[in-house]
């Protein structure tokens, strides 16, 4: 790791320990990701009071958090790509792209981002998509290397959607640890890795990083299986998370980051967390 990413990375991660809240579900095409981000000025104003440690976002929404006066916001993620995976219907082509080719980290440099972010996709019988996904980390690890900006890389192996439903997660253990590998072969600073189907299996990830990992959320789900799982996950040798719509598609997001921040930073277990959530507004 060169010695040049070390400033961005404590902003990045508060005594090795980060809470990024994920909001850069724009650049997928799908509408049910909007849920929630509607109106993006309001949403940033919430969870920028809430203080979690990092927001994800893409260059067009990092304004409203970069531009923001004072010391105190949370950190900046961007990500760099962008691709046709998440859609409900899939499409004849599978592709992945940078947001912008000829100079893809000078964005996040410019917008003062402590990461950068990119997908590496693993889908059923989609080998140009990985292609592409290859070929978009080693264009930017070059330049994350140049600019002293650290790179995480998203590991996403998923399963081939059946009629009517789109690309999910696959938690094999294998195959997620086969791909996070890769991702630590090709000079990832970060990985964001799904959790795997028994989540006492994921040590096995953390081993193959050998880097600082922080677990993938996913779709909405129940808040207490998102605690339960999440403290499993801590414990195995994460050292934050990831989530997106289980924070901002819940009734009370502020509540949902106080509590992960909790258990991040606090070591807090799965049911403080959950009451914590309840005192601080709507139970979901």
């Amino acid at each position: 790791m060169s010695k040049d990413k070390t400033a961005r990375l404590n902003r990045l991660l508060h005594n090795g320990r980060c809470l990024d809240i994920a909001l850069d579900h724009g650049v997928c095409n799908e509408p049910t990701f909007l849920d929630g981000l509607e109106d993006m000025p309001a949403v940033m104003d919430k969870l920028v009071a809430a203080a979690p440690d990092a927001i994800q976002l893409n260059l067009g929404q990092a304004d409203l958090l970069q531009h923001r006066p004072g010391r105190g916001r949370p950190a900046l993620v961007m990500r760099l790509d962008m691709g046709n995976p998440y859609n409900a219907t899939r499409h004849r082509a599978m592709w992945a792209v940078l947001q912008n080719h000829d100079d893809p980290v000078l964005p996040a440099v410019q917008m003062d981002a402590a990461c950068v972010v990119l997908n590496l996709f693993m889908l059923p019988d989609e080998p140009d998509l990985f292609r592409q996904c290859v070929q978009n980390i080693a264009r930017v690890r070059a330049d994350c290397d140049r600019y002293g900006m650290p790179l995480m890389i998203e590991p996403l192996v998923m399963q081939a959607p059946t009629a009517g439903s789109r690309y999910s997660v696959d938690g094999d253990a294998d195959k997620i640890v086969t791909l996070t590998r890769l991702a630590r072969e090709m000079g990832a600073d970060i990985v964001k890795a799904d959790p795997t189907s028994d989540p006492a299996d994921f040590h096995r990830v953390v081993q193959a990083a050998r880097c600082p990992v922080l677990v993938r959320g996913g779709g909405r789900e129940d808040l207490q299986q998102v605690f339960a799982r999440s403290r499993v996950l801590l414990d195995q040798g994460a050292v934050g998370m990831v989530y997106g719509r289980n924070v901002y598609q819940h009734a009370n997001p502020s509540g949902v980051v106080a509590a992960l921040m909790a258990m991040i930073h606090r070591g807090l277990g799965a049911e403080a967390a959950w009451r914590l959530y309840e005192t601080g507004g709507t139970a979901d």
